[in-house]
């Protein structure tokens, strides 16, 4: 291996149909692979990764670390299979008994998850005074009849624990004590204030556990099948990077990560901080906003697998146009050169990752997305000679009405009127042309087609404290400071290298339905992990 090379780390990305891979030496993409994605994980991760580290001749020795982004728990809630069963015990008694917890979820989920609920005394007021004292005896009770169901995922949630943690903690410690192989999740850690939603998120977290457990455990046996004994971490919703540890424990911080990564790789690659991402895959184009390099995130509750959480996710718009698109047309019209607006029509359904058995390209019967491109000269691949007798008008008015749906998806996304940047990433990005009606230009980068993994190479790690704050107890000044330092630790115990700590993000929204001057703060840091090129410093 050269001797100027600095820091080399692998970027993993794994999708539903391909595991994407990137070799990286400081900001340099060294090499890059995509294999089919298995079943049992960790050997489409350890194929991946074995071809770059052969592409790019480097010893497993030589990696300094290893960033993963996965699908797997979002694909899990969404198809609700291998999931926990969960207790939840819910400290808001007796006012938050209105409306029980899962109230609204689909019914399909409810009964996987099989939940076993206990509604207990407890919970603070906004300014953290106490509701109801906590029941020790009946937490006690709760654990040891939870241990001999043998429900070992336990999900505890408080109201306005975001603001006193305290009666959620106290809660943990006491199952903790009855009930000593149980997985705990406090709602505090992941949601906001809230209260049904951050609930929600902690008893999906705790449906997760046990596929957590074995997901970083096969991502951990892969490496070290490999020879690779470096850091290993998980790329979380917000662009930043979590332990493998932490992500075990918290799977749910996880569910946003790809859509994040093609974003912050996009970032990187182009050196561009504040645009529109279109990540252009076999089934959909994926949308967000950069905002100084990081994704905007949802300001509403998101819904995943049908049920509303309010923590950070990005925000998303899932369009139905990716390369293995169907086109909806009669054969017969093909060679027309005019047609009318309801004999043609794109997507939503996609062949997927059969596009190599069924597209016309390859010989297939279903003319797609890829198959019009070609044959508008916007991409090169498969067996033109395959494709059908499209007439040019044909041809010219589906490419058309390709691109007036990605013009309408951009303008969905625009916060003001005026012309954006968009960055084309994504296997698929042929499908966006090199101008677009309100883009003041299109960038497609280098290595475009491995933007997500690339996204999980350079990811920074991240903290965010989001707390509701009275300026009457505390002054504002140094409220604002005390949050500040808060995220800067947490950055920095999260593995982040001290002197590259930077707040990216402080929030304040008056709540003018509490009483005095009472404030929701939310202060976001990030911070380089040692070797990791900083996003700003490389621009081309």
């Amino acid at each position: 291996m050269p001797k100027d090379w600095c820091s080399v780390r692998i970027g993993v990305d794994v999708g539903g149909t391909n595991t994407d891979a990137v070799l990286m030496n400081g900001a340099e993409v060294v090499a890059w692979t995509k294999q089919p994605t298995t079943a049992d994980v960790g050997s489409g991760v350890a194929a991946a990764i074995r071809a770059v580290l052969a592409d790019g001749r480097v010893a497993p020795e030589a990696v300094a670390s290893v960033m993963i982004g996965t699908t797997h728990f979002t694909n899990a809630l969404v198809e609700r299979n291998k999931l926990d069963r969960v207790g939840i015990l819910r400290l808001a008694s007796p006012a938050g008994e209105a409306l029980p917890p899962m109230t609204g979820w689909p019914e399909a989920l409810s009964a996987q998850i099989d939940a076993k609920t206990y509604l207990l005394p407890g919970g603070f007021e906004f300014d953290g005074r106490e509701i109801a004292p906590l029941d020790k005896s009946a937490v006690r009770n709760a654990a040891r009849e939870l241990r001999a169901m043998g429900i070992d995922s336990i999900a505890i949630s408080s109201v306005f624990a975001p603001v006193n943690p305290s009666m959620e903690e106290r809660a943990a410690a006491l199952v903790a004590e009855e009930h000593p192989e149980a997985r705990v999740t406090v709602s505090h850690t992941l949601g906001r204030i809230g209260f049904v939603e951050r609930e929600n998120a902690a008893i999906l977290n705790a449906a997760l556990g046990s596929l957590a457990a074995h997901v970083v455990a096969s991502f951990e046996r892969a490496l070290a099948e490999i020879g690779i004994d470096a850091p290993l971490y998980l790329s979380q919703n917000d662009g930043t990077l979590i332990s493998a540890s932490h992500a075990a424990a918290y799977p749910v911080l996880t569910i946003g990560s790809g859509p994040t990564n093609s974003m912050r790789g996009a970032a990187f690659l182009t050196g561009v901080r504040d645009a529109i991402v279109l990540d252009v895959g076999g089934t959909t184009t994926d949308l967000g906003v950069l905002a100084n390099g990081f994704p905007r995130e949802s300001s509403v509750a998101v819904d995943i697998g049908g049920v509303r959480i309010n923590f950070r996710m990005p925000d998303i718009l899932a369009l139905g146009l990716g390369g293995g698109t169907r086109i909806h047309l009669d054969p017969a019209r093909y060679g027309a050169e005019g047609i009318d607006a309801e004999e043609l029509r794109v997507g939503p359904d996609s062949v997927g990752f059969r596009i190599t058995e069924q597209a016309r390209l390859f010989g297939g019967t279903t003319l797609t997305a890829s198959d019009v491109a070609v044959a508008a000269g916007r991409a090169r691949f498969g067996d033109p000679a395959k494709l059908p007798a499209l007439s040019e008008g044909m041809r010219d008015a589906v490419w058309a009405r390709m691109q007036a749906m990605l013009e309408e998806a951009v303008d969905r996304m625009k916060t003001s009127r005026g012309e954006v940047v968009l960055l084309a990433v994504g296997g698929g990005n042929f499908l966006v042309p090199d101008s677009l009606h309100g883009a003041t230009r299109v960038v497609r980068p280098p290595h475009a087609a491995v933007a997500n993994a690339v996204g999980a190479a350079i990811a920074q790690v991240g903290a965010m404290v989001d707390q509701v704050v009275s300026f009457d107890r505390e002054p504002r000044e140094a409220a604002l400071e005390r949050l500040q330092t808060e995220a800067r630790d947490q950055a920095i115990a999260a593995g982040g290298i001290p002197e590259t700590v930077e707040i990216v993000e402080m929030d304040e929204v008056y709540l003018s339905y509490l009483p005095g001057r009472a404030a929701q703060v939310r202060v976001r840091a990030v911070a380089d992990l040692a070797g990791t090129p900083a996003l700003a410093a490389h621009a081309h």
